[in-house]
Parts: C-alpha cells; structure tokens; sequence
C-alpha cells in the first residue's frame, strides 16, 4: 500500500512517499480503508513516535498521523459490533504506524461510527482534539453547568471544541484570543473574549472554576490566581509535562482513545452541537507542503490529508 514514510529520524524534510505491506487485523482490531487524516507537527516531539512502550527505538519505516477517518476494510477475531463497509473515524495506537497510509488498523475500543452530517475530510481533525477537550473539561475538571471556565488558545485545534462543549454544558466561558479571532470565538458560544494582544487576561477574568490551557508557559503560569478556592486548572500544552512545578506537571493531559466518548460527540455534532473547522486539505503525496503549512500556525481547525475519494 501507499503511505508517507520516515526511513529515518527527523523532521517532515524526512516524509517520503512510498510502498509498504498493507497490515492485517489482529483479535479485537480492525482494518480501516483511510479516507482521510489529520497532520499534527508536535508528533516529531512525541516519545511514542521513536520508540516502543518498552523505550527501545522503533523498527523503519514510521507512519505518522493517528486519528482518522474511513471505512472498515477488514475484521478481526472476535470483532461483532462493526461490520465491513462501515464509515468509522478515530484514534490508533501511538506506538504503532499511523494513518498517513491506504491502510491502518485500530482497536474497536478507538473508533466510533463517524458523524453521518460530515464528511471524511472534516471527520478526520474530530478524534484527536474532541476527545481532549471533552476528557480535560469533564473528566478531569468535572466542569459543571453555571459554572465559570476559561478557555485559553481558544481559537486553536483543540480550543474550539472546548468553547463549545463547555457552552453545551451549561458553563459561563471565558475565552481568549488574538484580534483576528474574537467574532469567530464568540460565534463558538464564548460569553466573554478577551484579545490577549491587548489586555492582560487577568485583569478581566476573575473567580474561574475551570481553567482550560491549551498555550503554556506564562501563560499558564498566570492563570493559578484566578482559580476560586477548589477550582481546577487543566493544560494539554505539551511544555507543561516537562514543568519543574509538581502542580503543573499534575495538571498536564493526555487524550485517550474512547470510541465510547466518540460516539457522544458524533451525536453532538449530527445534532448540531459541535461545529468542526479545517484550514486546508493536500493529497498525501503533499505530506511536506501540508506540513508546512501547518507549522505556520495561525490557523482554524486543522490541516488535513486526503487518502482516498
């Protein structure tokens, strides 16, 4: 099968298009014919994207990219609860190739059939950053309706699906964000914007319950004032796993896979809850160019790869 390879470690100067053997569907996985997926530059800094669960470095060739969209292909033992032909989208395992590939296997406990109102373009940027915002608003800080969140990088990949499910819920958001950004943010459901190229955020927010950071640094530095007594702060930026303060690295995330958490926010999202927004779709062959692209930033939603039609 076709897939954008690394035949050794570097940057997305290292992507390559190429041949490798299609997989085959283990006990409880199934094959998935990718439609499309979703590029996230960070992942040349992940520890799984080198290296086995064990620390040794991963075999040559890697495959990047693992949420996706698609159908399935093929069955595993043991699987009943999907069928082939299924349109599905999700996550795989990070210590496994990905999806920039025709093919990628994924646990049936990963995926979830895909909303029926998008299409597998836009499908495809949902698992990654849904599941975050989801599992960072209401596992972790057990957001809670009439309560006060702010939303940090509101605008970002991950941010705009937490503006909306924390206005889904029932919470007062507070959002920041840069001037270009403020009418799109609070079209998301934010209450209150605040341009943090022009005031200091808090001097504006005060008595948040929740903090959502998806920036870091000083900015997640500054938020811990603004926490009422019991008030949580979550972060996702990936800095914040490294802090030298306990409490930060206590308050990083990783998102998980949870087709169960999927199918809720298919829901949300064919109920007209959830908007999904992409910044610009490349063929896979364009792998570097969309990466390029993506390292520019300053985007809505995500960069996507095209697979198949």
């Amino acid at each position: 099968m076709k897939a954008i390879l690394l035949s050794t470690k570097g940057g997305a100067e290292s992507l390559v298009l190429g041949d490798i053997p299609q997989p085959h569907p283990g006990a409880g996985d199934v094959l998935v014919k990718v439609h499309a997926t979703a590029v996230t530059p960070a992942e040349f800094q992940w520890f799984p994207t080198w290296n086995t669960r064990a620390g040794n470095p991963r075999p040559f060739p890697i495959v990047l990219s693992h949420e996706f969209s698609g159908v399935i292909a093929a069955l595993g033992a043991g699987v009943a609860t999907l069928k082939v032909g299924d349109p599905v989208y999700g996550l795989n395992d990070w210590f496994s190739n990905g999806a920039q590939a025709e093919y990628c296997l994924a646990a049936t406990t990963a995926l979830a059939l895909k909303p029926r109102t998008l299409d597998h373009v836009h499908s495809a940027v949902v698992p990654i950053s849904a599941l975050t915002a989801w599992q960072g608003l209401f596992k972790r800080a057990n957001l809670q309706s009439g309560q006060r969140v702010l939303i940090h990088g509101a605008a970002g990949g991950v941010g705009i699906f937490a503006v909306q499910l924390a206005r889904w819920r029932g919470a007062h958001v507070i959002a920041t964000a840069s001037s270009g950004n403020l009418d799109f943010v609070r079209s998301l459901g934010a209450a209150d914007v605040i341009d943090y190229q022009e005031a200091r955020f808090e001097d504006v927010a005060k008595g948040v319950d929740v903090v959502f950071d998806g920036v870091g640094g000083e900015t997640l530095d500054r938020s811990w004032q603004l926490l009422v007594t019991g008030g949580k702060l979550v972060t996702v930026a990936s800095q914040s796993a490294d802090h030298p303060d306990q409490r930060v690295r206590d308050a990083f995330m990783l998102v998980q896979a949870d087709g169960t958490e999927l199918t809720e926010i298919s829901r949300l999202i064919d109920a007209g809850e959830l908007r999904v927004f992409i910044e610009n779709t490349f063929p896979l062959a364009n792998a570097q160019e969309a990466y390029a692209r993506a390292q520019k930033g300053k985007m809505r939603g995500k960069i996507v790869l095209s697979v198949a039609g």
